[in-house]
């Protein structure tokens, strides 16, 4: 099993950036495609974006496409998400998560962190 912790969030304007965390220990996450997801107060949770185990293909959701960019590195075991040009409909709780499909596009996750918050103000 592997367990995820994010980290990165907080209070941010909006035009502005974060980068969220996410570090992995249990096992190596070289062997999972990986993915961040958020989820906003009466929304359901929505994946935002997803790399492939190699991390030589990417997916994201449109709304974020050219704002945010999902990347990992497998020798430190950590995943990342770079925010730019938040808006405040970003605002939610962010997760990533492990696959244990090797796509970019997560369809089956099965070990989640406890999350981050990121608010945006406008």
């Amino acid at each position: 099993q592997v367990q995820l912790v994010e980290s990165g969030g907080g209070l941010v304007q909006a035009g502005g950036s974060l980068r969220l965390s996410c570090a992995a220990s249990g096992r190596t996450l070289s062997s999972y495609a990986m993915g961040w997801f958020r989820q906003a107060p009466g929304k359901e949770r929505e994946l935002v974006a997803g790399i492939s185990w190699s991390g030589g293909n990417t997916f994201y959701v449109d709304s974020v496409k050219g704002r945010f960019t999902i990347s990992r590195d497998n020798a430190k075991n950590m995943v990342y998400l770079q925010m730019n040009s938040l808006k405040p409909e970003d605002t939610a709780v962010y997760y990533c998560a492990a696959d244990r499909n090797h796509g970019a596009y997560i369809t089956t996750p099965f070990s989640w962190g406890q999350g981050t918050q990121v608010t945006v103000s406008s």
